[in-house]
C-alpha cells in the first residue's frame, strides 16, 4: 500500500459500498475482495465501516464521503502512530458502552460517545457499533462538532477523560451562544 494516496484507493471502495447498496445487496461481508479487505485492515478500517456510511448516507443523506474520508484519516494515523499498525485484538460490543441515555455535565450522549470514539481509534467497535450513527451525528450537530474532530480530542485527551469533558463542554456553549 501506498502511504501517499491511500485516499486514491479508499474512495472506489466507498463508491463500491454505495453502489452495491443501492443495488439492495445488504451483506457487507460479501462487499470487497480479498485486495480491498486486506487494504481497509491496514488503514484501521473495518469492511463494515464502508457498508455503514454508504447505508446512512443513502438512506439519510449524511455523513457524507469526506465525512468517512476524514473519520478514517484519524483512524489510520492512530493506528500507524500509536499502534504500530498492529491490531489490539478487542471488540467492543453495544453492552459495553454506556445507556443512551447518560449525560455528564449535562451533555447527554457524552459518556457513551467518549469510549465509543476510544474504540473507533483503536479498531475495536464490533460490526452493531457505528461510529457516526444518527445518534452520534445528533451529538455532533447539538455541540457543532466534526466527527473527524471529536476521534482528534479524543485522541488528544486519551489519558483526561476530564479534559476532553472540558473540550466538549466548551464546545457545547460555544454552540448554545451562536
Amino acid at each position: 500500500m501506498s502511504h501517499y494516496n491511500y485516499t486514491q484507493t479508499l474512495k472506489p471502495i466507498y463508491e463500491k459500498a454505495a453502489r452495491l447498496y443501492r443495488e439492495g445487496k445488504r451483506e457487507p461481508s460479501t462487499y470487497f475482495n480479498e485486495e480491498e479487505t486486506t487494504f481497509l485492515e491496514s488503514i484501521n478500517c473495518r469492511i463494515q465501516d464502508p457498508y455503514d456510511f454508504a447505508e446512512d448516507f443513502h438512506n439519510y443523506g449524511e455523513p457524507d464521503y469526506e465525512t468517512f474520508q476524514l473519520i478514517q484519516a484519524v483512524c489510520r494515523d492512530y493506528f500507524l502512530t500509536v499502534l504500530d499498525g498492529t491490531t489490539t485484538g478487542q471488540t467492543i460490543g453495544p453492552a459495553d458502552l454506556p445507556p443512551k441515555t447518560d449525560s455528564i455535565r449535562g451533555i447527554a450522549w457524552l459518556p457513551r460517545m467518549a469510549p465509543k470514539a476510544k474504540a473507533k481509534l483503536r479498531g475495536e467497535l464490533a460490526n452493531e457499533i457505528m461510529y457516526g450513527c444518527g445518534g452520534d451525528r445528533s451529538f455532533f450537530k447539538e455541540h457543532d462538532i466534526h466527527p473527524a474532530e471529536f476521534l482528534n480530542a479524543v485522541w488528544r485527551y486519551e489519558e483526561n477523560d476530564e479534559a476532553l469533558i472540558d473540550w466538549v463542554e466548551a464546545r457545547a456553549n460555544k454552540a448554545k451562544s451562536k
